[in-house]
């Protein structure tokens, strides 16, 4: 049977990220150097980071909302209709005698401690992200955003302070929290640069990155690529002819079989002549060996966790993250990166309805997770935290919010200082002309202006995971530029 090079990358195209990506081909010098300079990283511990994304850009300013004050005043009158009731918040408690944090604000109620499903029964024992908060699993950090330079509203609204590029837009800010880099829109991103140093540590031969959500930036690395799995379990590679399936290494039917055997000659390391079907064969071969490796390591009985997770889409990949983790011994893993997403956060309308749902999904999801790897006695060594595209406005547009810039972000795991907030709330009173001081933390057009980058909190994260201080550096070139290099929230 001939197939010829339009249908190998055609019937082939669902293994592109089980390894190197075709632009690794042309990135060999990059690649190289990163070798070379690879620190000879090793651990007897694991660790794993978990970036829990939420696409569209969640309104943080909803869901940590001041329930008393000053700053209660300012909230209703800048938020209107959209403005949560006080008596509905879950109040959030410091840490005693930490003085890390305001004593007046509390969590949008689908955070609170018992979750309910979706038609409004509870479900007992799903205590939500507010009662990880509460307990010390959970830290808060305050407005955090995409920066090139710290930056004050005068500066902003005289274009003194060089900023980001196409702030308000949601493909670039993406991927400048992904990549920490909005300086450079091809930058690779954090975590895959961070699996690039740190992957040699691992003594098994899985892939270190695994995305359950989707295709992303921030696992993209010059070395170590995503390999992208279904929530459900490992999506094996099949080959499709006049109707018939025959999945790779499990064909019975002799025309199907030699179909098989064609594509895996298509495949076979050294046969290529084109650099192009060389880096995807590559790909192709890789993504077959993981799917064995991690086949084999799941198997068919997937744990029993003590706090059910519920069949959302944040759950079901948190659920499958935890699984993974429960096989880390048998994959070999001392570091593991993952990313789990979500969409529909761009709440332009509907705010209300659609943030209680996402909300619920994402705080239930956490719990579940953070109860699974306390159940595996893991708990100290997995970190979760939330990642936006950016935050909503402080501007109300009818029963929605438009595009904005800082934001609150949450940390969760055994390992953090929790309880605490990190960084300074910002005013949430409406800036206007008439104002006679106005908000200083707004642009002048009801976004909030970060106080702490990306980088800060980027890095904070990495220094967790054990990256070395010299790479540091490396890894946020911008990190110089601000106050810290570590906000202080892992222990």
């Amino acid at each position: 049977m001939h197939v010829n090079r339009r249908q190998f990358l055609r019937k082939s195209i669902c293994a592109a990220l089980g390894g190197a990506s075709v632009y690794s081909a042309f990135g060999s010098l990059r690649l190289m150097a990163a070798a070379a300079n690879a620190r000879p990283y090793s651990f007897t511990d694991y660790k794993a980071l978990v970036c829990v994304f939420m696409y569209g850009g969640n309104d943080s300013f909803n869901t940590i909302v001041p329930v008393s004050g000053q700053d209660r005043t300012d909230y209703v009158a800048s938020r209107g209709g959209l403005a949560l009731p006080a008596a509905d918040l879950m109040p959030l408690m410091i840490a005693a005698g930490q003085g890390n944090g305001p004593d007046n604000y509390g969590l949008h109620p689908a955070m609170k401690s018992r979750v309910g499903t979706f038609d409004g029964d509870d479900v007992p024992g799903n205590a939500g992200l507010g009662n990880l908060f509460n307990t010390g699993k959970a830290a808060i950090v305050a407005n955090v955003g995409s920066l090139l330079y710290p930056i004050t509203q005068a500066q902003y609204q005289n274009d003194s302070v060089a900023t980001p590029p196409q702030l308000y837009s949601h493909d670039d800010q993406t991927n400048q929290w992904q990549t920490s880099r909005p300086d450079d829109s091809n930058a690779d991103g954090w975590g895959g640069h961070v699996a690039d140093l740190l992957h040699a540590a691992n003594s098994g031969q899985a892939p270190m990155s695994i995305t359950l959500g989707d295709n992303n930036r921030f696992q993209r690395g010059s070395i170590v690529n995503p390999y992208a799995m279904n929530p459900s379990g490992v999506s094996r590679m099949n080959y499709h002819d006049n109707g018939q399936d025959c999945w790779i290494g499990g064909c019975n039917d002799s025309e199907i079989a030699a179909n098989t055997a064609a594509y895996n000659a298509l495949i076979a390391t050294g046969t290529q002549t084109n650099v192009l079907e060389r880096a995807y064969a590559d790909a192709t071969s890789r993504s077959i060996g993981n799917y064995r490796i991690i086949s084999e390591a799941l198997g068919d009985t997937p744990p029993t966790w003590s706090t059910p997770f519920q069949d959302t889409d944040f759950g079901r990949q948190l659920q499958m993250v935890a699984r993974l983790i429960s096989v880390r011994s048998a994959l070999g893993m001392q570091r593991q990166v993952f990313f789990v997403s979500a969409g529909n956060f761009d709440t332009h309308s509907a705010q209300i309805d659609n943030q209680m749902q996402n909300l619920q999904e994402m705080s239930q999801a956490l719990r579940a997770f953070h109860d699974a790897t306390t159940q595996m006695g893991i708990a100290d060594g997995v970190t979760a935290f939330t990642a936006s595209d950016f935050g909503r406005s402080l501007a109300v547009n009818e029963d929605g919010t438009d595009h904005g810039w800082g934001a609150h972000h949450f940390v969760v795991g055994g390992a953090v200082r929790g309880q605490r907030f990190y960084g300074d709330m910002p005013s949430l009173a409406r800036y206007n002309d008439e104002s006679p001081h106005g908000n200083p933390d707004d642009t002048g057009g009801g976004q909030i202006i970060p106080r702490i980058a990306v980088d800060q909190y980027s890095a904070t994260l990495a220094r967790w995971f054990d990256v070395a201080e010299g790479d540091l550096s490396t890894l946020f070139p911008n990190l110089g530029r601000f106050g810290s290099s570590d906000l202080g929230f892992m222990m």
